[in-house]
């Protein structure tokens, strides 16, 4: 195809919108000046015959007029020059003459009850019949038309005549007023109308010129095909990966929310987006939670985590600018709800095997200590020492109390939070009222709970004064699971204690932890409360639960169901 051919050089946007608005401005002002043309003769042309009837029916009662009409009607009048010279010269063609030129019109004829003109302008022409038809005023109507006569076209006005008894129709009178004159009043009336809608075309056309550079920047100069094309492209993309997104513009009212996003935020159904279905609605409305209501309007671009509902989920927001414009916010969400659950699996794992490996350590040194013994013939004590041995239990060196804790899972767990706590400096202790005759069958909600609750203690005592110390209690009732957990740290301040399970909200600061603090009680809430319990702070400020009281706060969580009679649970759970 030639390079000057449509595809090399396609009209844009910008050209189309201004070429359209102005055809369409230009049409509708030609109708306008049309319409205003044609009203305009109407209108000039029934002015112009108000006058003349003005003029008529003022000639028509003139005392003088009437009576020489009248003599002239009882007459029989025989056309020929002496009729001629004597109307030329008579009182009824001055009074003509003189009304026709105070009043400017193009004539004033006035005849006798047969049509006879007793005045006209053309002397030659008097006493000749009218040329058009004056039965209508001489049967005693006005007449006010447009008619052609010896004169030319006229706009003129016919009044009957009456006696001067004003009984009888003697004579018509007719007044014209040339159709050149309206023509010309017209031809003004447009002049000055013409102007106006020349500067109404030109007004259209800055309109479309400022419409077109709107429309310009509201598409970021894209062109239509473009502007479809990037629809469909968007439709595609976001309702076809598998991260949630949602967009707001600057006025924070929802442009685009795909089906994962929905998904994952809990979002009602009517909150959808997508080709024909952007429901413009504010992000406060959509249902978000306060945590990641926050992190869309922060906008910084810096991944958080958060829970809604059952689910745990990675959002971020950032700004969208183009050309130094502000456009909006984008907000990321990613599901960790799988991630985070074989994360607390493998801590869980984790943290048995290195009990496992301290305890192998520990019996290797016992070995060690009894081939001693018996290397060196000294039975009796290494009968002693296996005695000790029997009576400690291999758990009971690392953590006094576990014996009293009979779910392996729970063992190796407890043990693994001491060993953690002495790296950190603090001392794990078990307390008095510590009992558990059952197998959990939810090892990883109840580790995640209590995982959160010793790590958030075990933090809180390590920062505190001394004794740095952390107490756990664990009660069994029947299925149901109690815990109690407490910390010699400075305790919770007032002004958080109704909101630290709010998520986000932590005492300590949290620069550098991935995805920000506040998360761990929160979560350990919604899994309490998703078992049918709760997790609550018990004390604010501390009061431990055994007879040496801790002075830092103090939690209490109840987990119901998670408990089971009999080894059955653990051989299922393994």
């Amino acid at each position: 195809m030639s390079v000057f051919g449509r595809r090399a050089f396609p009209v844009r946007l910008r050209t189309q919108i201004v070429l359209l608005q102005v055809v369409l401005v230009a049409l509708t002002l030609g109708i306008a000046f049309g319409v205003f043309a044609y009203v305009g003769n109407q209108r000039l042309s029934g002015e112009y015959g108000q006058r003349a009837l003005a003029v008529a029916r003022t000639v028509a009662s003139d005392p003088e007029v009437r009576a020489e009409v009248s003599r002239y009607s009882e007459a029989t009048l025989v056309s020929g020059p002496d009729l001629t010279a004597e109307l030329a010269a008579g009182e009824v063609q001055q009074i003509a003459d003189a009304a026709r030129g105070r009043t400017d019109a193009l004539f004033v004829v006035i005849t006798d009850d047969a049509g006879i003109r007793l005045a006209h302008p053309d002397r030659t022409r008097l006493g000749e019949r009218v040329s058009t038809d004056p039965s209508q005023a001489l049967a005693g109507s006005e007449v006010m038309i447009r008619e052609r006569g010896t004169l030319g076209e006229s706009v003129r006005a016919k009044v009957p005549i009456l006696r001067p008894n004003g009984e009888q129709v003697v004579g018509e009178v007719s007044v014209g007023i040339s159709t050149e004159a309206v023509h010309e009043q017209l031809v003004r009336d447009l002049r000055r109308a013409g102007l106006l809608v020349g500067l109404a075309l030109l007004a259209g056309v800055a309109g479309s010129l400022l419409l077109a550079r709107r429309w310009h920047g509201l598409t970021l100069g894209l062109e239509p095909r473009e502007l479809a094309e990037l629809v469909r492209e968007q439709d595609a993309v976001l309702h076809g990966i598998g991260e949630g997104v949602v967009a707001a513009d600057h006025r924070w009212r929802v442009t685009v929310v795909n089906d994962e996003a929905r998904r994952l935020l809990g979002l009602a159904a009517d909150v959808s987006g997508g080709i024909g279905e952007i429901p413009g609605r504010p992000i406060d409305e959509i249902g978000l939670t306060p945590r990641v209501l926050q992190v869309f309007r922060a906008a910084d671009g810096v991944p958080v985590q958060a829970t809604v509902g059952d689910r745990i989920v990675v959002v971020t927001a950032r700004t969208v600018r183009r050309d130094d414009r502000d456009l909006g916010a984008v907000l990321s969400v990613r599901d960790r709800t799988d991630i985070e659950s074989l994360t607390r699996q493998l801590d869980a794992v984790r943290s048995m095997s290195t009990v496992l490996r301290a305890q192998r350590h520990e019996f290797a040194n016992r070995l060690h200590l009894l081939n001693g013994l018996l290397h060196d013939d000294r039975p009796s004590e290494a009968a002693q020492y296996i005695s000790e041995l029997l009576g400690s239990g291999p758990l009971g060196a690392a953590l006094p109390g576990t014996d009293a804790v009979h779910d392996p899972y729970l063992q190796a767990f407890l043990a693994a939070k001491a060993a953690h706590a002495r790296e950190s400096g603090v001392r794990l202790r078990l307390g008095p009222n510590t009992w558990v005759d059952a197998t959990l069958v939810l090892p990883v909600d109840v580790t995640t709970v209590l995982g959160n609750l010793i790590d958030n203690a075990i933090e809180a005592a390590r920062l505190g004064p001394p004794p740095h110390e952390v107490e756990v209690e664990l009660l069994q009732e029947d299925s149901t699971l109690h815990i109690a957990v407490a910390d010699s740290g400075a305790g919770v301040p007032a002004d958080l204690a109704d909101a630290i399970f709010t998520e986000g909200v932590s005492t300590r600061p949290g620069p550098g932890v991935p995805g920000g603090r506040g998360v761990g009680l929160a979560l350990s809430r919604q899994i309490a409360r998703a078992l049918g319990g709760d997790v609550r702070l018990a004390h604010p400020g501390g009061a431990g639960l055994a007879a040496e009281a801790l002075p830092g706060a103090e939690f209490i969580a109840r987990l119901p169901g998670v408990l089971v009679e009999g080894e059955a649970a653990w051989a299922e759970r393994i």
